[in-house]
């Protein structure tokens, strides 16, 4: 019936049909013609009354409900009696669904080749700024997708030196970020000689291989803009969820 419905004025009804006849498909223009004087099934009246209430129910969840929770919450707060396979038919025909938690993205995989040692030895501590900045990768889910996130912070003051977020894991995303904290404490006439960038060894292979590669002399820690004075430290860890 749809078919026929949008292509009925180009080619008619009775040509339609016959076509459809040809291919197996065999409903005559009088069966099409019946169908569309037919007054709407109690189905179809039910469904025209069901949908605006599903998509304000919906829509009240801020578009997070499923057709499981808006199937109880008509039920049960609302007392609209509906099947729970009506409101999924309903809600697929709509268009609506709800929010998929989904995985997390894959962000622990260890460095390839050798990385740099550790020079921090586990001692997070600083007496004095820009003697130790740690580094990391975070991720947030959003409505939109995943957003990555590399900070740069410095151990002393705990205060965020640069930060850098991308749509997705880009190599140059570290980079970005220690080269903006970098440009911050040059433009405040801070010293970072003595400075020692650290960071967690599996997120730094994956934000940032050519950093890892060119980390291996421990003279350098971003390929663009870094003093040879600032050196590189990796630890190697089974993972991190945060600071380390």
């Amino acid at each position: 019936m749809a078919f026929i419905d949008a292509h009925r004025r180009r080619f008619g009804v009775e040509p339609i049909c016959a076509v459809l006849t040809e291919h197996g498909v065999g409903i005559a223009s009088s069966t099409y013609y019946a169908a569309k004087k037919r007054a709407p099934s109690a189905r179809a009246l039910r469904d025209a009354q069901l949908r605006p209430v599903i998509a304000r129910a919906h829509k009240a969840s801020y578009g997070a409900c499923g057709a499981a929770k808006v199937w109880n919450h008509l039920n049960r707060v609302e007392g609209v009696g509906v099947a729970r396979c009506t409101v999924e038919r309903l809600m697929a025909q709509i268009g609506l669904a709800g929010t998929r938690r989904g995985k997390k993205p894959c962000t622990a995989t260890p460095a390839a080749g050798d990385v740099p040692e550790d020079l921090v030895n586990r001692d997070f501590g600083a007496d004095a700024p820009n003697r130790l900045w740690l580094a990391d990768l975070a991720w947030v889910r959003t409505r939109s997708g995943w957003v990555y996130m590399a900070f740069v912070i410095d151990a002393c003051s705990r205060r965020v030196l640069g930060w850098q977020a991308s749509r997705s894991l880009r190599t140059d995303l570290a980079l970005d970020a220690l080269d903006m904290a970098i440009a911050a404490r040059r433009r405040c006439g801070h010293s970072i000689d003595k400075a020692v960038h650290h960071s967690d060894g599996l997120n730094l292979a994956n934000m940032c291989p050519s950093a890892t590669a060119s980390a291996s002399t421990t003279t350098t820690s971003s390929p663009r803009s870094a003093p040879k004075a600032i050196h590189m430290t990796v630890m190697r860890m089974v993972g991190s969820s945060g600071w380390v």
